[in-house]
């Protein structure tokens, strides 16, 4: 069974920047496709950036230029690197992994931008 830990949350000023991980045990990065999702408040989720195992990247035009996706092998985390941060960013951020038809995912860490 794939868990996935988010951490990195908090309150940020808007401009500012903040580095969210998602730790994953039961499976290895290497072998989903792993990404990040976020809901605002009275608002559906939506995809913000997702990774392949062949390490392509895609990510929501919102977020184009201003947010990153990674992996670290060795320590089977994923991040989010979230730069010029804006209000509208606010948001639970959720990380999630695909493999053979299996979504799992994360419970969520909430970024708050004050602007």
């Amino acid at each position: 069974q794939v868990q996935l830990v988010e951490s990195g949350g908090g309150l940020v000023q808007a401009g500012g920047s903040r580095r969210l991980s998602c730790v994953v045990s039961g499976s290895i990065v290497t072998l989903n496709i792993m990404g990040w999702y976020r809901q605002a408040p009275g608002k559906q989720r939506e995809l913000v950036a997702d990774l392949t195992p062949g390490g392509s990247t895609n990510y929501a035009n919102a977020v184009k230029g201003r947010f990153t996706i990674s992996r670290d092998n060795t320590r089977n985390t994923v991040y989010l690197q979230m730069d010029s941060l804006k209000p509208e960013d606010t948001a639970v951020y959720y990380c999630y992994a695909y493999f053979k038809g299996v979504n799992s995912w994360g419970r969520g860490t909430l970024v708050t931008v004050s602007s």
